[in-house]
């Protein structure tokens, strides 16, 4: 693999929105991400500043990988977010202890199946466990059949935790979690 597997830094914010925007034009986006493309397009570049900062190397509490090409191109990303024991997560459930949380997957489908997620993934689990996290977990789509797989292929099982999307039961995601060893 010719790919670079790396922390971004700040002044990546550009190729971070960029990526992030191919992300939510996926066909399965819907499924994959809690936000639109029209919401992401209308956001003011100094909110890509300071996300990308605030998960730029050396963070502390958050950390996005990319995958770069030999060209500069981003072929794929994903983030981890270090959760704190004694917290309340996104979804309003108590962490219990302290762990990494994998969001914002992707990779573009022209790199898929070659090795690029599974090499995010092993960079993501380093970054975790060198802060102390006890296990890492990520929410997905019950109906994301291909991201699933995918998960349980890299170790991931699930935790029997389910998230509700709506108030109607309607759509959840279930939690995955690997527990480190």
């Amino acid at each position: 693999m010719s790919h670079v597997i790396r922390s971004i830094r700040p002044e990546d914010w550009p190729a971070a929105k960029k990526l992030r925007l191919a992300a939510l034009q996926d066909p399965v986006a819907h499924l994959a991400f809690l936000e639109t493309y029209e919401d992401a397009l209308a956001k003011p570049d100094s909110f890509w500043q300071e996300r990308a900062a605030g998960a730029a190397e050396g963070e502390t509490g958050a950390q996005q990988i990319v995958a770069e090409a030999p060209d500069g191109t981003w072929a794929g990303t994903l983030t981890v977010l270090l959760e704190e024991a004694g917290t309340t997560d996104w979804a309003g459930f108590d962490v219990d202890r302290r762990q990494g949380h994998v969001v914002a997957v992707f990779v573009r489908p022209e790199h898929r199946g070659t090795g690029l997620t599974k090499a995010l993934f092993d960079a993501g689990l380093e970054w975790a466990w060198g802060r102390g996290a006890e296990r890492v977990r990520l929410i997905v789509h019950e109906d994301n059949v291909r991201a699933r797989a995918f998960y349980r292929k890299a170790g991931f099982v699930p935790s029997g935790v389910t998230v509700p999307l709506s108030g109607d039961g309607e759509d959840s995601e279930l939690e995955m979690v690997i527990e480190r060893y």
